[in-house]
């Protein structure tokens, strides 16, 4: 189709015949626009009813309304439309081939707006849809696992899409309506963001499976406190950074830690190949890696303190329900009441109230 741009520079005579082409179709599109808007969709239903069964009566019976309200919407939808649809006979109607045209599309269109009505409502309801998830580290086992594994199993057509990132970065995306929702390490209080507090996790340290300390069952932080660190710049790497600063210190070294930009599995090869040791959370040391041992710190009060945060603008059904099933699974493993008792220098806030616990892992 020639534009009106295109018309402006042909000759007088032509840019005349194309503009008043352009006109023509446009005032057509217009009464079609003016014609669809006075047909109600219940008189397409019933013409798709009376078309299926070649019946006024049959196609009544089978709407649970009167033949005579069948007939008459069909008679008005002729008149608005300005064509005959059916052909009426002494036992029945047979469709015209305007009508047999016309039911064909109606059909398909129908259709499109049932399906349309169902998937905005599942979509309403929370039972289909899309969840954006953001994480710190691993997603193989503990909690987390566990209540994705529970949520799938509740909501098998909400596809989970994860993540993973820095807690500023999975934060600037939920800001960015990136995210629905992210699980963070120790967040503090999040300007314009929700939070509430999940579940504890505690630290671990990985050693290389030749390393001397393999031998104590238990660890403490004296025992550590000379070793080289090896920290990921992404994920938890900020926090397990300044945990490892904070507590070294507190034995009056200075840490000898290296930051590495790589994920965490290859992080966790590095420590097998004797590069250095590493801390984790307790989830992380339930996923077996060759060359590697977990040990826990027994002079290590503090825990991981993980928190979903979520924008308060976000009114996903979706989100709501992965927000109720995480919060009733952390009542039931008594993990909120647990973290409570422990102190932490970083509070943080719950929609609502404040609180206070966890670490600054």
């Amino acid at each position: 189709m020639t534009s009106w741009k295109e018309i402006a520079i042909l000759p007088f005579h032509e840019n005349e015949m194309q503009r008043g082409r352009l006109i023509g179709q446009q005032g057509i599109f217009d009464a079609s626009q003016r014609t669809l808007a006075r047909v109600p969709l219940v008189s397409l239903r019933q013409a798709l009813s009376v078309a299926q069964h070649l019946n006024f009566r049959h196609a009544a019976d089978a709407l649970g309304v009167t033949q005579s309200s069948v007939s008459a919407r069909i008679r008005a939808l002729e008149e608005t439309l300005g064509i005959v649809l059916f052909e009426r006979r002494p036992r029945g109607v047979r469709l015209t081939e305007a009508g047999r045209r016309f039911v064909a599309e109606v059909s398909a269109g129908i259709e499109q707006i049932d399906h349309a009505v169902r998937t905005a409502g599942a979509i309403a309801d929370g039972t289909v849809g899309r969840l954006a998830i953001g994480v710190n580290g691993s997603i193989a086992s503990g909690f987390l696992a566990d209540l994705r594994r529970c949520y799938r199993a509740a909501h098998p057509a909400i596809e989970q899409s994860i993540v993973e990132g820095s807690s500023s970065h999975t934060l600037a995306m939920i800001r960015d309506g990136k995210l629905d929702v992210a699980f963070i390490i120790n967040v503090a209080d999040v300007p314009d963001c929700h939070s509430r507090h999940l579940w504890n996790e505690a630290l671990m340290i990985a050693l290389p499976a030749a390393h001397p300390l393999v031998a104590l069952e238990t660890l403490a932080w004296a025992d550590i406190v000379k070793e080289t660190f090896l920290v990921r710049q992404g994920g938890a790497g900020p926090q397990v950074f300044e945990h490892i600063v904070r507590r070294v210190a507190d034995h009056g070294r200075s840490p000898r830690l290296q930051r590495r930009d790589v994920g965490r599995d290859t992080l966790m090869h590095m420590v097998a190949a004797g590069e250095g040791i590493t801390l984790t959370h307790e989830a992380g040391s339930h996923v077996p890696f060759p060359g590697i041992v977990f040990r826990p710190i027994n002079d290590e009060k503090e825990h991981a303190r993980f928190s979903a945060v979520w924008s308060p603008q976000n009114r996903s059904p979706a989100l709501r329900n992965l927000l109720d099933l995480a919060t009733h699974m952390s009542r039931l493993d008594g993990l909120t009441m647990q973290a409570q008792t422990v102190p932490s220098s970083f509070p943080v806030k719950i929609p609502g109230h404040h609180e206070t616990g966890g670490a600054s892992l």
